[in-house]
């Protein structure tokens, strides 16, 4: 992740992958293990071709933190069939753009062409796969490349180190607890031997879901499909037996300092339940009645009329194995982050208490209704959406039946939710602070 959780946030709160018609989709898998999801749609002669990965931040030894994300970058050095440098030169050069991203829980990697150019997509994705070269120039040119994100991204940006002090504090043993970035410490130490081992472990077909979305001929895609990706071997299956984390039982406390601030900040965080689960998306529409918006309940009482704070959010952080549920907030003026706690705390109590309006329950829904019809409004949110409801969620046809979902949650769900998860003895309380030249 590349962002603070005070931007990240902003971009969270609008991520529900969904459409307002009905996407069709086929699916198939290779000989090899490769999931295949074709999305058909010849409006515009755009074709994305993306591949995600089952591999993120928790994955991996932890003495060696960081492999994923540095993976991302690695990946684009070059194969056996196009030279160093040459990936990201043959993209532009044939009308197309491209991207790569990793969280905690996955990679993926996409590019957008011209529809005549699908072929390219195909054959430059299942180089990825097949031929990467990994060798000790790379590794050390995409370690200085990793090491200049992490200072402008993290160490150099203000509130740059909120996702890494949550981590840090509210997971002990689950591997969430480590920042997805890595330590440069590990990346440093780690053999040529170990990028490779990462890569023959992770980087298989059987661990990886291809989409091919826009306008295309299903069944001419599945032929070039075939050939492409056919080859690339089948790996071992990917097993994973991470530990469980001990539930919160009484409020933690925590102290962090940030260089690159002035104005301290207080965050309240959560450890909930994964994604996929019923009471994360009840978590998610609480988290946009808190703050979703500058007529939400937070906004609108803390930053418009009782002017205490500069921002104030609320948060569900979407994650396989726990999502994280934060409240932010910094303060304005001489405001102290003992008041800014306690005024959120007065609305999640009035959430337990009793049912919010039917008023801001309609509003609530009209609002993931706008988000649902929007999210997948182009062809490469589509193919995200496809990908990870596939990978992360276990049932492609979330992106048809996720409205539907929300709008099957009652106000009285939503105050049990709020009830069952939401106490203070069941969070990490963090303040965040300027760091003074002496500390």
């Amino acid at each position: 992740m590349k962002k603070s959780l005070f931007t990240l946030a902003l971009l969270l709160l609008v991520g529900f992958h969904s459409t307002a018609q009905k996407v069709e989709f086929e699916e198939f898998d290779l000989d090899n293990g490769l999931h295949v999801i074709l999305h058909q749609d010849n409006t515009a002669p755009v074709v994305i071709t993306s591949v995600m990965y089952d591999v993120g931040g928790k994955d991996g030894d932890r003495s060696r933190t960081g492999f994923a994300h540095f993976f991302e970058h690695l990946l684009f050095e070059g194969t056996e069939n196009i030279e160093r440098g040459e990936f990201m030169k043959i993209i532009p050069a044939n009308g197309g753009t491209f991207n790569a991203n990793t969280s905690q829980d996955r990679t993926y990697y996409y590019e957008i062409f011209p529809s005549n150019k699908l072929e390219l997509g195909l054959w430059l994705e299942s180089e990825r796969m097949l031929h990467p070269v990994i060798d000790q120039v790379g590794v050390d040119t995409q370690n200085e490349v990793v090491k200049e994100e992490k200072r402008q991204s993290y160490e150099n940006r203000p509130y740059g180190g909120l996702l890494k002090t949550i981590g840090e504090n509210l997971f002990e043993v689950h591997p969430y607890k480590d920042e997805n970035i890595g330590k440069m410490e590990h990346l440093d130490a780690a053999t040529l031997e170990e990028f490779n081992a990462y890569f023959k472990k992770y980087y298989v077909p059987n661990n990886a879901v291809l989409i091919v979305a826009g306008d295309i001929d299903t069944e001419k895609t599945k032929k070039m499909v075939k050939e492409y990706f056919g080859a690339v071997k089948k790996g071992p299956e990917v097993v994973r037996n991470f530990p469980k984390e001990t539930p919160i039982t009484e409020t933690k406390k925590a102290v962090a300092y940030d260089k690159n601030i002035q104005i301290p900040a207080i965050i309240a965080v959560y450890r909930l339940p994964g994604q996929a689960t019923r009471d994360a998306y009840v978590l998610d529409m609480i988290s946009t009645y808190l703050s979703g918006g500058k007529s939400s309940v937070l906004q609108k009482k803390l930053m418009d009329e009782q002017k205490q704070a500069l921002a104030v959010q609320a948060v569900n952080i979407p994650q396989v194995d726990y999502n994280i549920f934060a409240l932010f907030a910094l303060p304005l003026g001489e405001v102290s982050l003992e008041t800014l706690l306690a005024e959120m705390d007065e609305e999640i109590v009035k959430m337990q208490n009793e049912l919010i309006s039917e008023r801001d329950y309609q509003k609530l829904l009209n609002q993931f209704e706008n988000q649902f019809v929007s999210s997948n409004s182009s062809i490469a949110g589509i193919a995200s959406s496809l990908a990870t409801y596939y990978l992360l969620y276990g049932d492609v046809n979330i992106i048809n039946n996720q409205l539907e979902t929300y709008r099957s949650i009652t106000r009285q769900e939503i105050q049990d939710v709020a009830k069952k998860y939401l106490s203070p003895n069941q969070r990490v309380e963090v303040e965040y602070l300027p760091k003074k030249d002496d500390q």
